[in-house]
């Protein structure tokens, strides 16, 4: 089966230049959690290229409410490995890549971060997160586009997108924002994010091995990544 044909409905309503806009688009995707492995779904099946996925985590029992490739069966796999399986299979044009690391400052060249069109941040850590934005708005050519917190929200009508500054009400982005002062080191360039305001309190017990988790509800957390996908798809349709 050629790509034209599982990209027909596609093509029907965004046009054929459109559409092979989209399969020339290289895309890297750091953290396939919750939000990530949503947005890099919606990707494969939007016809994108060449997807790159990066997170150093195994799938866990805690991760089957809102992650993508995490059922019964993949417990202790990797998470890119077995997301990257299942991307193949919706796309096998595409070239999609597995990478089981985590990005932090002290490795971020070794991620080539030139060679793509568009960066997606779903990172949790914030450091790494500062790091990563900081580093794509100083580059000539990759554009990144990055989530806020999905957690701790239950209505996905709050959700919207924004340029980062105009964020108000959640918790990530005044960490955020507070890490940029703190180290004095700010986004050379505007960039968009998905974001909610919504911040509703846990009411369960927190795991003895995660005291500090956060609850979190799928239809949420999968809105936030199909949200970054639209973002990342309508950038690429306006692109020369």
């Amino acid at each position: 089966m050629e790509s034209k044909d599982i990209f027909q409905r596609l093509s029907l309503l965004v046009g054929e230049e459109t559409a092979a806009a989209y399969g020339a688009l290289k895309v890297i995707v750091f953290g396939v959690g919750g939000v990530g492995s949503w947005c890099a779904e919606a990707l494969a099946r939007s016809g994108v290229g060449r997807i790159t996925l990066v997170d150093g985590d195994v799938v866990q029992p805690s991760n089957v409410n809102r992650q993508l490739m995490a059922t019964t069966k993949t417990f202790g796999e990797a998470k890119v490995e077995t997301l990257a399986a299942r991307l193949r299979d919706i796309n096998p044009a595409a070239k999609i890549e597995a990478v089981r690391k985590v990005y932090t400052p002290e490795n971020s060249d070794e991620f080539r971060l030139c060679d793509y069109d568009f960066v997606v941040d779903a990172i949790d850590d914030l450091k790494a997160k500062a790091h990563l934005i900081n580093t794509v708005t100083r580059l000539d050519g990759p554009v990144v586009v990055s989530s806020m917190g999905a957690a701790c929200k239950a209505d996905p009508f709050r959700i919207r997108t924004s340029e980062f500054w105009k964020v108000h009400g959640d918790g990530l982005a005044r960490a955020l924002r507070n890490a940029f002062r703190k180290s004095g080191v700010f986004p050379a360039k505007k960039f968009r994010v998905v974001w909610s305001d919504e911040r509703l309190p846990n009411l369960g017990t927190p795991p003895d091995d995660a005291p500090r988790a956060n609850g979190t509800l799928m239809h949420v957390t999968a809105a936030f990544g199909l949200a970054l996908a639209s973002l990342v798809l309508a950038s690429a349709a306006h692109r020369p």
